[in-house]
């Protein structure tokens, strides 16, 4: 018997006269529970006739039946096909499943959406560059050569760490850009950031054991992969110096910090804070994990070396991307470990995905080696810097008594502290029927947190900043009236 479905239909003996009931039947429910999906054109009468045994007039009745109801729709020379039916009843489990079997941290976690994709006339969003002044053409040149040299390369397995010619193009570039000293072999390439924190989460966390101190606000993504991974979270606060180093607890073996540019409160970490936290990792034998989400782009004032740069100890892990000076959809990223990491990240990279894109990695190296990077980068940082000139002279122009710009001398946000008459909650909603997209420090705290808004520059041009501040503002002023 010759299958046209990819499930079996089962009928009755020869002879029976529920033949042409259980046909239908069997079908019906295939539409029902999606197994036959909207738009499929089902086999032509006489071919599924002889393929389930049966006389034709069998399968046209059931057919015909299924068509009364409404449940398959006949195009004149063409057959019959399922309707699409928006009202189909779900299919129900037999028994409702038991998140029970799941580790702790994974009960009720939410499935991740994508956010909706909304379009703002003035969007404030934080962490997001401007792809449209991106060399796409050069990309594409490089892309194509890559993918010939690749065309003509065995098939074998990539190392996990990344391709050479990538870590060799990253060393040379964090050398020369941010005073980071390193060899390829101390570089691993990862899928972004966040990739990079998952593996350290790995292979640092002893679950119910290890205590990882993070900045208070702080990138809750980077909380989450700790604590999936089965480690003790604790907050630490920030003031205008950074993290406040005395206030970490003794036991805690991992320290995440964003020195160059706190996230999401903007400042620098101070060189004293700096020598306090290294001095406190190595009495306490703690890991520092320091990320550089976006030190590429400094608008004055000298910059401080990294925390990679200073360590004589080996406790820095040195995280980077390239979503910021690049685009976020190219997904690479990289961390610069000390030796006795080197082992360890390169299998759990392997277990993980075994190693990355090689075509996009190639790429990149290109990209950087011929000089693209910096040149992009340079371009860019007068973009921005044009930008936070607008955004604080807007700040200080329109909104006096409500909004103060915090110091900032990198990034792509500065964030404004607000009064306390200020209700960020409200503030979002009505800024967004207006469309105009801001965000609340407050999605980025644990404890009572800062009071503010932070402002992205990156999909906002420095000739639309200033109505749009006076519009947030005035949205405030309204607040006031209000109440």
């Amino acid at each position: 018997m010759r299958h046209l479905f990819e499930f079996p239909l089962e009928l009755p003996e020869p002879g029976s006269r529920q033949r042409q009931a259980a046909l239908h039947g069997q079908l019906r429910a295939a539409i029902l529970d999606g197994r036959l999906k909207p738009g499929l054109r089902l086999p032509a009468t006489r071919e599924l006739a002889q393929s389930l045994g049966v006389s034709r007039n069998t399968v046209v009745a059931a057919y015909d039946l299924l068509l009364s109801e409404g449940y398959v729709v006949a195009r004149h020379g063409a057959g019959n096909y399922v309707a699409d039916m928006a009202a189909r009843p779900a299919a129900k489990p037999a028994s409702l499943p038991d998140d029970s079997r799941l580790a702790t941290y994974w009960r009720k976690q939410a499935i991740v959406q994508a956010p909706p994709p909304l379009s703002f006339a003035y969007d404030f969003r934080v962490g997001t560059p401007d792809m449209s002044q991106f060399p796409f053409e050069v990309w594409r040149s490089l892309s194509a050569r890559a993918l010939r040299a690749l065309s003509k390369s065995p098939s074998i397995y990539a190392p996990p760490q990344g391709q050479p010619a990538l870590r060799e193009a990253i060393a040379r570039h964090v050398s020369f850009a941010r005073a980071v000293a390193c060899e390829p072999d101390d570089i691993l390439v990862t899928s972004g950031a966040q990739q990079a924190f998952d593996l350290l989460a790995r292979v640092l966390v002893t679950p119910g054991r290890t205590v990882v101190a993070v900045e208070d606000p702080g990138y809750p993504p980077l909380r989450a992969a700790f604590e999936a991974a089965g480690a003790e979270i604790v907050s630490v606060p920030v003031d205008a110096q950074g993290l406040v180093v005395e206030k970490i607890p003794s036991r805690a073996s991992i320290v995440y910090v964003t020195p160059s540019h706190q996230f999401p409160v903007g400042m620098a970490l101070s060189p004293s804070r700096r020598t306090a936290l290294l001095d406190f990792a190595q009495a306490h034998g703690a890991t520092v994990i320091e990320d550089d989400y976006d030190g590429e782009f400094r608008y004055g004032g000298r910059p401080l070396d990294a925390l990679q740069t200073l360590d004589r100890s080996g406790t820095v892990c040195y995280v980077g991307t390239f979503s910021k000076c690049l685009f976020p959809t190219l997904r690479l990223g990289y961390v610069v470990m000390p030796p006795w990491l080197h082992a360890a990240m390169a299998q759990a990279k392997h277990l993980s995905d075994r190693y990355g894109d090689l075509l996009a990695q190639e790429t990149l190296a290109a990209f950087i080696a011929e000089g693209h990077l910096v040149r992009h980068i340079r371009k860019m940082r007068k973009i921005y810097a044009e930008r936070r000139q607008c955004l604080l002279d807007a700040l200080q122009r329109h909104a006096q008594g409500y909004l103060q710009a915090m110091p900032a001398d990198a990034g792509l946000h500065l964030t404004a502290s607000a009064s306390s008459s200020v209700d960020i909650a409200a503030l979002i909603g009505a800024a967004a029927e207006q469309g105009i997209r801001v965000e609340s420090l407050r999605d980025y705290a644990w404890g009572p947190g800062l009071h503010g808004i932070p402002f992205g520059f990156g999909l906002i041009e420095a000739g639309r900043i200033d109505a749009a501040i006076a519009k947030v503002v005035a949205l405030i002023a309204r607040q006031e009236v209000v109440q």
